[in-house]
């Protein structure tokens, strides 16, 4: 009822600032921002207005890919969009991002050094890290009998009909590859055909592919095993004690989603300024407690109460870290992705 609350208060928000905040003045900037769902405090866009007088309208989407899909086709004047890595080094790779004023975010200075400089923006010009994590398997420990440490029970006929799947390209395909021996990234259209065969295979045991319904359908006993990500593999947790979360054995994704200002932006400046708030840290602190997510702000970290900075799902040990990798832009052979993963999709 918590979660519910929040969420409403967000979109009350979201109303309430397109209304207030200098009223009909057209001398009041409004920035638009294009994020996942149910991944922003909507009451800090709230406290940005009163701060700053910037009104902020909040949309959401689902993927990557219904994120890029709408900006590229146009008629959208979004001033920020957090997309994932792959997507971002895309974006770079095609023109359609600003470069950052980073006199206008002095924030930057409390990112944490190891979430600089990554690969899909090695000099840090185009993003600033919102949130990272990584994907595995929320499993319901009443449910599930033998240790969960292997994709491979994914695939385990004593489970069918009790396992929810991500309704998204990379990261289903990504499980696949793992458990298979293969890289996230790879380019070699036979790993990737195993990968898709695989999970064709896989389609009868499968209950549904989700999004972020997938934490109310764990929560409330719906299914015995999850592919989520981390943030909500926590919340859910915090819901259901029966809970546990795990990145298995053969490595999986590490994740990082940005803010980043796409090209054209009409508010860069007052964009720049929401970037900024966003990484103080008591906001960012308000942000984790809402969503979850692993922050990548130093200062927050240290404020988060020792259980949460202990909790190997909040904050996973340096051997998952290693056996994890970060998305990276497939260029021309994302074609081939999305036809494998169509495959899957209409394959019965």
């Amino acid at each position: 009822m918590k979660k519910l609350f929040l969420s409403l208060l967000s979109l009350m928000c979201v109303i309430s600032l397109s209304s207030c905040a200098g009223g009909g003045s057209s001398d009041v900037v409004t920035i638009n921002v294009f994020n996942w769902g149910d991944f922003l405090d909507g009451t800090i866009l709230r406290d940005f207005t009163e701060e700053t007088g910037i009104r902020v309208n909040l949309d959401t989407f689902a993927s990557n890919e219904e994120m890029y899909t709408k900006l590229v086709a146009g008629g959208t004047n979004y001033d920020i969009v957090i997309p994932s890595d792959y997507m971002i080094e895309r974006m770079i790779n095609e023109g359609l991002l600003e470069k950052l004023n980073f006199d206008n975010i002095p924030n930057f200075s409390y990112i944490d050094s190891r979430f600089k400089n990554l690969p899909y923006d090695p000099y840090n010009e185009y993003s600033v890290p919102y949130k990272w994590g990584t994907v595995g398997i929320l499993y319901n420990s009443t449910m599930v009998s033998e240790p969960v440490n292997s994709w491979n029970i994914l695939w385990d006929e004593r489970y069918a009909g009790q396992i929810f799947m991500y309704d998204s390209m990379r990261d289903s395909i990504g499980v696949s590859l793992k458990r298979l021996g293969f890289s996230l990234n790879t380019r070699d259209l036979s790993e990737l055909e195993a990968a898709g065969a695989a999970l064709i295979e896989q389609k009868p045991l499968v209950r549904a592919y989700v999004g972020d319904t997938v934490r109310d359908s764990m929560i409330g006993n719906e299914g015995a095993l999850a592919v989520v990500y981390s943030g909500d593999a926590m919340f859910c947790m915090r819901e259901n004690p029966d809970l546990r979360f795990v990145v298995p054995y053969e490595g999986s994704n590490l994740w990082f989603d940005s803010m980043v200002i796409p090209k054209g932006s009409a508010h860069k400046a007052e964009a720049e300024k929401f970037i900024n708030f966003l990484c103080r840290p008591d906001i960012a602190l308000r942000n984790v407690e809402y969503t979850g997510y692993s922050t990548v702000n130093w200062e927050t970290f240290n404020m988060l109460p020792e259980e949460m900075r202990n909790n190997p799902a909040y904050w996973p040990p340096d051997d998952v870290f290693d056996r994890c990798e970060v998305f990276l832009d497939l260029g021309e052979f994302t074609s081939e992705f999305d036809r494998v993963w169509i495959e899957v999709l209409v394959s019965s």
